[in-house]
């Protein structure tokens, strides 16, 4: 462990502390107003993010999207005036108004920050853990950006350097998540990455004594992580001089990441209030406040008292921006002019585009074929790769189960890994046994721009992922989750890895669009459906689960309207269709063959495809009816999984063949089989559903 440097040469006059200062009003004061929030930690904190935002951090905050700047993560998004205050400072765009508005309908300054509502908020944060994953993954995109645009420069020179920061507090460090992504991070050595910890010994239920007994900085030491500790001015408030050499030395070690303990005490310097847990999560009171208002020289009957010398100083962070993005763009400009392809690459794919000719890459699978969908999204990540190499992920070590592999002789793996494939650039990542982490740090990548991430598990384990997959969905984040082994024709593995109410469960998140292919081609056009729907911008991205098969399925014709979610597969023959059978995934195979047995009997009949009710529910109209003919009342939906999503879909008359239970370890036929998924009990249903349409 390093101990902070005893000298530094950070400047700090009498106006730094006066902002620091009026940084813990304004906190107090926000709380109060609206009568609720978390003040404590904001003003306990308040030295450390002055300290980054004025003193350390590469930013322009005339541009919060500038490739260059640095990244800042507050993982503890329960203080998010941490945040906005400093925000607010620098000249973000927020002013006192906003601050006044906190917590309350239609503000800039909600009670957690949110990507995308406020300028300068990197990612939404609020459960703990998931910023400090988040910035891992941040911290690996920067990895292998510079990679795809400035590999040979010497480190630290490329206008593609730059570091990731991030604030995180007890509850942080104490979420698995962050110990999943915590050493992930130190397994690639992201040097790129320091990660300050607010120790302040407090949670909700009081002293963190009563669930912590662990020595923190020995846990981030093992994980291979630089680690320092600040100590406190004698005052017990936080030591902007520590502080700022100890980020110092964190960002000049580039091989690990760094660790930065700083104790700090809670809501200080309250008189009362401090070191208390009710510091945490409650308005402190107006005679609190207005003692802590005393202490610090400030008016007690003055609320949201900015003095222009204090907002005049930290403004000129505005010309610090200015310059830093002139020096840097001096640079981006030498790169382009000694890189013509690669700058080309850039614009392209900073515009979100996707290279020329790129569709023509896709297979295109034989009908008659029998092919695991996973199989087929392998064939397909390996086709894309050759063209998109914007595009790279990995699997949550399932790679030969997921075909997540998109290219075998290169892995995303430090300088220094034995592995033969290694490569800090490497297009494969190893995310290890870590699912929820895999997804936060997908986000992360996402968030940090210029590339394309996908991940890969088993979809029963999307329920240690769930988090951090609603929150690509709450921030419309263009990843995309490879999910297969997809239902209980997995096998023999059993119920615990046969998933049975995660499809509906998946569906119920808002924003989020599970795709579902019932074979190869539809698994090739879902790819390039993702592919074309990628967006960059703000509310516009949208996160994709592919649910994808273990067990080979048949080949069918390709048709483009697999794209609009639901199309006709069979059309009725005989007349016009007197029954519609509705599947997806595995169990269109098994529609198919009933449509048959149905069609023999004179029963003209319908099969539709629905690989996403999400893309479906997007088309007009018209297409829906054209699909699913409002007409024709008996109707069969049939997916091995419970049957939530479709009852808005078959009706009164309608039948589901659905799984109302967990599986059971057997061969996949067998399960198929006892559990009814055969085409003659899905003719019955069609059967029962046609006697109820006609009564």
């Amino acid at each position: 462990m390093s101990i902070k440097p005893t000298t530094t040469d950070l400047q700090w006059t009498d106006v730094d502390q006066r902002a620091v200062d009026t940084a813990r009003v304004l906190a107090a004061d926000a709380v109060q107003k609206v009568g609720n929030g978390h003040p404590g930690t904001a003003m306990s904190l308040a030295p450390a993010a002055y300290t980054l935002f004025q003193k350390v951090m590469r930013h322009d905050p005339a541009d919060a999207e500038w490739t260059g700047r640095d990244r800042f993560v507050l993982s503890a998004g329960h203080s998010s005036l941490t945040l906005y205050i400093q925000l607010y400072l620098a000249g973000y765009g927020l002013e006192l108004d906003d601050l006044k508005a906190f917590r309350t309908w239609g503000s800039k300054t909600p009670g957690h920050p949110e990507y995308g509502h406020t300028t300068g908020v990197e990612t939404t944060t609020g459960p703990l853990g998931q910023g400090v994953a988040n910035a891992v993954g941040m911290a690996m995109a920067a990895r292998y950006e510079r990679g795809l645009f400035d590999p040979e420069a010497a480190p630290g020179t490329s206008p593609f350097d730059h570091m990731v920061w991030v604030i995180a507090g007890d509850g942080c460090l104490q979420e698995g998540i962050s110990a999943e992504a915590s050493s992930l991070a130190g397994h690639q050595k992201l040097g790129n990455l320091v990660l300050l910890w607010d120790d302040n010994h407090i949670s909700i239920e009081g002293d963190t004594e009563t669930a912590v007994s662990e020595d923190t900085l020995k846990r981030y030491e093992a994980y291979g992580w630089h680690v320092q500790r600040v100590d406190q001015l004698p005052s017990g408030d936080l030591d902007p001089a520590g502080l700022y050499a100890a980020l110092q030395a964190a960002k000049a070690e580039t091989e690990r990441p760094s660790f930065i303990a700083a104790r700090s005490i809670i809501a200080w310097p309250a008189p009362n209030a401090q070191n208390t847990e009710a510091a945490h999560g409650s308005a402190l009171g107006d005679d609190e406040v207005a003692a802590t208002k005393r202490v610090l020289g400030f008016d007690p009957e003055q609320a949201f008292e900015v003095s222009d010398e204090v907002i005049g100083h930290t403004r000129e962070a505005l010309d610090r921006g200015r310059e830093a993005r002139a020096e840097w763009d001096k640079a981006f400009a030498a790169w382009r002019t000694a890189n013509p392809e690669r700058a080309a690459a850039f614009d392209r794919i900073s515009a979100g585009e996707l290279p020329e000719g790129w569709e023509e890459k896709l297979p295109v699978f034989e009908p008659g074929k029998s092919l695991a969908t996973r199989a087929a999204s392998g064939k397909v990540l390996q086709a894309l790769g050759e063209t998109v190499p914007e595009l790279w992920g990995g699997s949550a070590d399932l790679a030969g189960s997921n075909n997540t592999t998109i290219d075998t002789t290169s892995s995303f793996l430090p300088a220094g890994n034995p592995l033969p494939e290694a490569d800090p650039y490497g297009r494969t990542i190893h995310f290890g046994i870590r699912e929820h982490a895999m997804a936060a740090a997908m986000n992360g990548i996402a968030l940090h721009g210029n590339t394309r991430i996908y991940g890969g598990t088993f979809l029963v384990f999307s329920d240690y992922m769930r988090n951090a997959v609603r929150l690509s969905a709450l921030m419309h984040l263009p990843v995309t989750y490879v999910w297969t082994h997809d239902s209980i024709g997995l096998g023999e593995d059993g119920p615990t890895h046969q998933p049975v109410e995660h499809l509906a469960s998946l569906r119920a998140i808002p924003g989020l669009s599970i795709v579902r292919p019932a074979d190869a081609n539809e698994t090739a056009i879902a790819w390039r459906e993702i592919l074309r729907r990628y967006t960059k911008v703000f509310g516009k991205g949208t996160p994709h689960g592919l649910a994808l098969t273990r067990q080979g399925v048949p080949t069918y014709e390709a048709n483009e309207d697999a794209a609009k979610g639901g199309y006709v597969l069979f059309e009725a023959e005989g007349g016009e269709p007197q029954v519609l059978l509705i599947a997806t995934g595995s169990e269109v195979h098994v529609a198919v063959e009933a449509r048959e047995q149905l069609q023999a009997a004179g029963v003209p009949t319908r099969v539709v495809s629905m690989p996403s009710v999400e893309w479906f529910e997007e088309q007009d109209q018209g297409y829906k009816d054209s699909v699913l003919p409002p007409s024709v009342k008996a109707r069969v939906a049939v997916e091995a999984g419970i049957g939530l999503t479709w009852y808005r879909y078959v009706g009164d008359a309608g039948r589901i063949v659905s799984l109302e239970h967990f599986g059971a370890s057997a061969d996949a036929k067998v399960l198929f089989r006892e559990f009814g998924f055969t085409p003659e009990h899905v003719a019955a249903a069609a059967r029962e559903s046609l006697d109820a349409a006609a009564r």
